[in-house]
């Protein structure tokens, strides 16, 4: 199908001025040195069910939000390790809104088997009072029409007798 000229020179007009109005967004949208990075914890693992060939975990996480606006999270990409012991990894991809200048915690359902790794974790834990290293990576997905990465590395220990009941 030809269109007349005055047709073609006007739809050619619209879509550069839909061109140019998208990119001026891309001058206007907060830069790296204006966003502050979200701080990720894990804030605590709860085993819900233990079988031989599969453990039910949830992992508890908390995003705190230190800018004046809301931030709009998409997803988590995650690995938690306990010493060299991978416990779970995985990626939680439920939209979640951290208001600002607050925080926000959501439960994560994982699986897992830890069959292979049994007997280093019957180690870590021969001796209750003493502190395990645990180690959290991943990535946060922020952002609702402009996607920022924030990479999440954190680590610390926990002493496994504060958990266990006597």
């Amino acid at each position: 199908m030809i269109f007349p000229a005055s047709i073609t020179r006007t739809l050619a007009l619209l879509l550069l001025l839909l061109a140019g109005h998208g990119l001026s967004g891309c001058a206007s949208a907060p830069s790296d040195t204006l966003f502050k990075n979200p701080d990720v914890q894990l804030v605590n693992v709860e085993l819900v069910r233990g079988r031989l060939l599969e453990q039910e975990f949830r992992l508890r996480f908390r995003i705190d939000n230190p800018d004046d606006v809301d931030l709009s999270v998409r997803s988590l990409k995650y690995t938690v390790f306990l010493e060299k012991v991978k416990l779970a990894s995985g990626k939680y991809s439920t939209w979640l809104t951290v208001p600002a200048h607050s925080y926000r915690e959501f439960d994560v359902p994982v699986n897992t088997n830890l069959w292979r790794q049994m007997k280093d974790i019957a180690k870590l834990l021969r001796k209750p009072d003493n502190p395990i290293t645990y180690r959290l990576q991943g990535e946060l997905t922020v952002g609702l029409m402009f996607r920022h990465h924030v990479n999440v590395k954190r680590s610390g220990t926990i002493v496994p007798g504060a958990f266990i009941p006597e």
